[in-house]
């Protein structure tokens, strides 16, 4: 496989932090740095499909909430059940700096590029037409990088809730 054209990440698109109450979390952000309104939504098997945990099927759940801050994307996660790498984080160093998502080029060279290096997928899932995944970047990067796979007719559901309420 031909090595995709560097730089690998093209930009950065989101910043994402693991929370243990998500609710705080945004009315902290919201309340202290004026950071919102945040969409507020729920990931689980009936809202993802192929979702993966290390190459390997495996439902999980977590809720999330996301706002544009310039032009990126912030995102905090809470873990809902004890099998996501956001609980396993969260167990581990508590709420902090979990991930950032990077555009690339090309979804698949990319991983497949990855691959090649011995770097691995930790997690991913097919939420309304965009694949996600996280690579297992923290020896080499110091934090998880996530890329995704964007279908042309993605289109941002309703969110479930927007806080603060407007």
């Amino acid at each position: 496989m031909d090595t995709p054209k560097l730089p690998i990440f093209t930009n950065v698109l989101q910043v994402a932090v693991v929370v243990d109450d998500l609710y705080k979390a945004m009315k902290h952000y919201y309340e202290i740095y004026g950071i919102g309104p945040w969409k507020v939504y729920t990931f689980n098997s009936s809202t993802v499909s192929d979702m993966i945990i290390r190459n390997k099927l495996s439902n999980y759940s977590m809720k999330l909430s996301l706002c544009d801050i310039g032009n990126v994307q912030w995102e905090l996660i809470q873990p809902l059940d004890d099998k996501s790498i956001y609980y396993e984080f969260l167990k581990e160093h508590g709420s902090g700096l979990h991930h950032v998502a990077f555009a690339v080029n090309d979804y698949d060279e990319t991983v497949n590029y990855f691959r090649q290096k011995g770097i691995g997928v930790l997690q991913g899932g097919l939420w309304n037409n965009l694949k996600y995944t996280y690579l297992d970047t923290q020896s080499t990067m110091s934090t998880i990088a996530e890329i995704y796979q964007i279908s042309k007719d993605f289109a941002w559901p309703e969110p479930e809730e927007v806080y603060p309420l407007k």
